[in-house]
């Protein structure tokens, strides 16, 4: 690190204690490396905060040195989240014990694994706090909490045996017993009193989902082929809770316990639970599509859920058969006439009949419409394709035909009705908003119907991700088409309009030529005649023998064999117009392109042209604007003119596709120039180093197939980010926009010559 850039982060530090000046170049490096620019702008200002407490340096040090991890592990709110709380404690009679607080944190952070669980600790031990703490009446004074020291240095090795809800009914045990009595409160968190480790052997039930991250890890991984977050959640904690399993874009939430489950037949365990679950949710993922929720009635909803729910797992226990057991052991099975429709809403119950009737063959129940949904379920299975949608019709079907009147009672049957190892469908819907205002649906189906998908199933690349060093397996989906078609007298319009500029390029141009002219012999068809080899073929046929057909020859220049990929960044920060300039940053882009393609058909080099922007990870759009085997023609020239600016620029997986179509020329050089205007970005990533570390490695991956890569960027702070991406050499900034069509076939001419 450069003493600038060491000063430029210690000015944001304020605090002066010695020990940390003599550390600060690795606490920033650590920061550099785990956190967004926001991050450490939050970092700095956090570890402030706690220097301000009045404390000592050693606070200030475990925030330094445990919190760019803790924030890369949870996510960076968490940086706040502790400084505000030591903070509070400060304020309060148990400021003493802060530094064990920030001592257990890394570790609680480790076991909890999100920041949902990591909050409601943080509430449990500032509720604690003002439990404990003991007034001195008469005095107009208070005492700190007397057990606080003593649970947070246990709290590692509860979170290590307790769920969340369990540490809370142990904690509440102690707090509730002991608070006018310190010693006795001592000897309750420090676990030397028989009581409290008998409350903690009860809240000793299940299995932590903790317990076993990785082994789950690693089972999605190989089984489903698929990877994500795990998120734990603590259903004991607060009402606010989610109750069941759901995914999302951040992950798979599971509950951080299950406790055995025994029936009748057999006592599942804890992991077997989390691997049925966690095949369920796999099975939605692979299976699954969105359906639009306003337009089904929550009756027809629910049936869809139960039925869709039936489809993955059919086709799951296609896959894996063992998985049956498990799920007839988990699954209820509710009697028939359980429900009494006269009193009840049997809505749920005869839906979870339905549900067990598909799953279990040997089932007893007689009622005909079940019987029928569930052949019609086998019929539609049958097929070698099924979808979301073909559920639909049989949850309509279904719903229509045994509707009962008190189906709509506000009582409702829930007992046996609850499958807890399905997640709550919440993946299934999209909704339509009412209030969308009639000119951002237009905007939105405008850009949807621009990125949808043009038929071509999409390709699926990786992406590296610096904090694991390692790649994300098909994380990126980039699909591709031609480009759509414009005006081709446009082109010729940019052409005729820097005439002038043509012909000083044509002389430059004519220098670079290959001069030298080589015999291409054994042709069928030639400019001449091969004197040698046709009087071999007359010798052979005046013999009886097979005249050979290759009597011609040809000539062709030797000396530049090269094959170019351009690669335009297409993002919506192209509609901007630059100071001083009078047209678009994109309008100055194509005529730049445009000159560069005219430069590339005078020099006779394969070349060939692509845009692209993204919108997600799931939404890279590759637009073929000249393919290798087509000539600058009003075909092309039209595409060149159609050129639009929209969404972000996910530029690693870009690299690695036209490096795809670049690799398979046959050409002695492969260049491919890419020209932008701004650094890596996505609206899903937040991380601004993420898309700039991954288009980085996309770079040397491309290097190290023998490819050569070099950016033309229009972003005058490209200087920040540009050299860790391309390297010393393989860049240009170029600060005049304006004179971006003089200057980009000049310098493929410099990069070519």
């Amino acid at each position: 690190m450069t003493p600038e850039k060491r000063q430029f982060y210690r000015d944001k530090l304020s605090c002066n204690f010695k020990q940390i000046d003599e550390c600060f170049d690795e606490y920033a490096q650590d920061a550099l490396r785990c956190l967004s620019n926001k991050g450490i702008e939050d970092y700095f200002e956090g570890a402030s905060l706690v220097c301000m407490i009045g404390r000592g340096c050693e606070p200030v040090i475990i925030y330094l040195e445990e919190m760019p991890s803790m924030a890369q592990r949870l996510g960076e709110p968490i940086l706040e989240m502790v400084s505000k709380r030591v903070w509070q404690m400060s304020r309060t009679p148990n400021g003493n014990s802060i530094p064990p607080f920030m001592q257990c944190l890394p570790q609680a952070s480790r076991r909890l694994g999100s920041l949902e669980q990591m909050q409601q600790l943080l509430d449990l031990l500032s509720d604690f706090m003002q439990q404990t703490t003991v007034s001195i009446h008469g005095f107009h004074t208070t005492i700190p909490s007397p057990g606080l020291p003593k649970l947070l240095k246990q709290i590692p090795y509860l979170l290590k045996h307790l769920s969340l809800s369990g540490l809370k009914t142990w904690m509440d045990y102690g707090a509730r017993n002991y608070s006018n009595h310190p010693e006795r409160q001592k000897e309750y968190f420090n676990l030397n009193s028989a009581d409290s480790k008998a409350v903690m052997q009860r809240e000793r039930q299940g299995t932590l989902f903790m317990d076993h991250d990785r082994q789950f890890d690693l089972y999605l991984r190989s089984l489903w082929q698929d990877e994500t977050y795990f998120v734990p959640f603590s259903t004991g904690m607060n009402h606010a809770a989610p109750t069941q399993a759901y995914f999302d874009q951040e992950g798979m939430r599971v509950p951080d316990v299950f406790e055995d489950r025994t029936t009748a037949e057999k006592t599942i365990s804890g992991i077997d639970r989390y691997r049925v679950l966690i095949a369920h949710m796999a099975a939605h993922r692979r299976w699954s599509s969105q359906l639009v929720a306003d337009n089904f009635s929550p009756f027809q909803r629910i049936a869809i859920e139960h039925f869709e729910d039936s489809r993955v797992e059919y086709l799951m226990l296609q896959e894996y058969p063992g998985l049956r057991h498990l799920l007839l052991a988990l699954h209820p099975a509710p009697g028939e006439n359980d429900c009494n429709p006269q009193k009840v809403s049997c809505i749920r119950h005869r839906l979870t009949v339905l549900s067990r009737a598909i799953l279990d063959k040997n089932h007893a129940y007689t009622n005909p419409d079940i019987l029928q949904a569930v052949d019609d379920f086998y019929q539609i299975m049958q097929q070698a394709q099924t979808s979301s949608k073909d559920m639909v019709n049989l949850a309509i079907r279904f719903i229509a035909k045994t509707r009962l009147q008190s189906d709509q009672a506000a009582k409702i049957r829930f007992k046996d009705t609850q499958v807890d190892y399905r997640d709550d469908n919440r993946h299934l819907w999209v909704f339509i908003e009412e209030d969308d205002e009639a000119d951002d649906f237009q905007k939105q189906n405008k850009q949807k119907q621009e990125l949808q998908d043009d038929g071509l199933p999409p390709r699926h690349y990786p992406e590296w991700d610096y904090a694991t060093q390692s790649y994300k397996p098909d994380w990126v989906s980039l699909y591709e088409s031609i480009y759509a078609k414009g005006d081709a007298k446009d082109i010729d319009k940019i052409l005729q309009k820097h005439q002038a500029l043509a012909k000083q390029l044509k002389r430059l141009l004519d220098q670079l030529k290959p001069q030298r002219l080589v015999r291409v012999r054994y042709q069928e068809e030639g400019t001449e005649l091969d004197l040698d080899i046709a009087l071999r073929s007359l010798i052979d046929y005046k013999s009886g023998g097979q005249p050979d057909p290759r009597i011609n020859m040809s000539h062709q220049h030797d000396g530049r064999d090269i094959a170019v990929m351009i690669l335009l960044d297409l993002s919506a920060s192209l509609d901007d117009i630059p100071e001083g300039a009078d047209q678009s940053i994109l309008k100055l882009s194509q005529e730049a392109v445009t000159l560069l393609a005219w430069t590339i058909e005078q020099l006779g080099d394969k070349y060939a042209i692509a845009g692209f922007h993204s919108d997600t990870r799931h939404n890279l759009r590759y637009y073929h604007i000249k393919g290798y085997s087509e000539a600058f023609d009003d075909q092309v020239k039209a595409r060149l003119a159609a050129m639009q600016a929209g969404f972000s620029t996910r530029m690693g997986g870009a690299i690695r596709h036209a490096a795809h179509y670049l690799e398979a020329q046959k050409a002695e050089k492969k260049l491919m120039l890419i020209l932008t205007d701004g650094e890596p970005s996505d609206v899903d990533v937040e991380d601004k180093e993420y898309l700039i570390k991954d288009a980085k490695k996309a770079v040397d991956d491309v290097s190290s197939k023998g490819l050569y890569t070099y950016c033309i960027s229009l972003d005058r702070k490209a200087d920040d980010y540009i050299q860790d991406i391309f390297g010393a050499g393989g860049y240009t900034i170029i600060d005049n926009i304006k004179k971006l069509p003089e200057k980009l076939p000049l310098l493929f001419t410099a990069l070519t010559s």
